[in-house]
């Protein structure tokens, strides 16, 4: 796995998100099934139409290690994309994640498998399977434009692409970001005094 993303694994999406201010972050509704999932990967994107996820299989059976497999589904929550079984082949394949602005369902069995995914809902209805799909094509998910090989980091607070063009840039942004809120934090954390000094200091520069 390259190393830029075994550095955007130790930064947290907020301040991914702060080094682009705020502009890429996926729907809010999209959310990991279990808070602690965290993962960072580059995307295998997928196209599909509501209620046909043969595309899903494809991607699965194309992923190199360390994908992350996001998926358009237009919204749709109804249709479950996958259910516990599928999932456990993206894991035994080395597939890093799944990401889909729609549904998934046998989320009991899902969740013991410990592999993130991050979904806007679940469902109880299954996906057909007629063939029709796209793969490592630009897509819209959440709300965002994605291209295969563009780098997708999640944890609990969501999930945030970073274009792989702007790889570089952004994650010296998000560290820079992330050493200045630790050192703020050994600054004034548990000193009142300290606290209230950068209040002040926000309060006033806000009002200029």
């Amino acid at each position: 796995m390259d190393y830029i993303i075994n550095q955007f694994k130790e930064v947290p999406t907020t301040c991914i998100s702060d080094a682009m201010d705020g502009l890429n972050n996926l729907d809010s509704a999209i959310k990991p099934l279990k808070e602690e999932y965290k993962f960072a990967g580059r995307a295998l994107t997928v196209k599909m139409p509501v209620g046909d996820n043969l595309a899903v299989l494809k991607a699965i059976r194309q992923a190199r290690e360390g994908d992350v497999i996001i998926i358009d589904t237009k919204g749709n929550s109804y249709r479950g994309i996958a259910g516990d079984f599928v999932v456990g082949m993206m894991q035994t394949l080395g597939v890093s994640a799944l990401v889909v602005d729609g549904a998934v369902r046998d989320v009991v069995g899902i969740k013991e498998l410990n592999f993130p995914v991050f979904c806007k809902s679940t469902a109880v209805a299954a996906s057909g399977k007629a063939g029709v799909g796209e793969l490592n094509v630009p897509i819209s998910c959440g709300g965002v434009s994605i291209s295969q090989g563009d780098i997708l980091v999640g944890d609990a607070d969501g999930v945030v692409v970073v274009p792989q063009s702007q790889a570089e840039t952004v994650l010296k942004k998000a560290l820079q970001k992330l050493r200045k809120d630790e050192e703020r934090e050994q600054k004034i954390s548990g000193n009142p005094e300290a606290i209230k000094e950068y209040l002040d200091s926000m309060i006033n520069k806000t009002a200029k």
